[in-house]
């Protein structure tokens, strides 16, 4: 029994440890800057989104999912939304998602 708990609680560590390169929370403040140098032209600066079709981020939409689900979608992009690897790295995305979750 004391052998399966401690098996258990090493894959917790494991799991924690491995995680926590993403699992940190993002700095809405630079999160910001990044948004309005990248994704205002389409989400609009507060967020309402400034053409057709986009997530209106102050109603919650398109934030209904993970941190991690959303930085998949910003690595990759999603429909018309070009990637953004490359152009940011990962830390910068999560400090976006930070900050997308400030305007609802």
């Amino acid at each position: 029994m004391k052998n399966h708990t401690a098996k258990i609680n090493l894959m917790v560590v494991l799991l924690a440890f491995l995680l926590s390169g993403v699992a940190h929370a993002g700095n809405p403040g630079e999160g910001a800057k990044k948004y309005n140098r990248y994704c205002t032209g389409c989400h609009g600066s507060g967020g309402r989104g400034a053409i057709p079709g986009v997530p209106d981020f102050t109603r919650g939409e398109g934030l209904l999912q993970s941190d991690i689900g959303l930085l998949s979608v910003l690595k990759a992009g999603k429909g018309m939304m070009p990637a953004f690897m490359g152009r940011m790295n990962e830390t910068e995305m999560l400090d976006v998602i930070a900050y997308l979750r400030t305007l609802r």
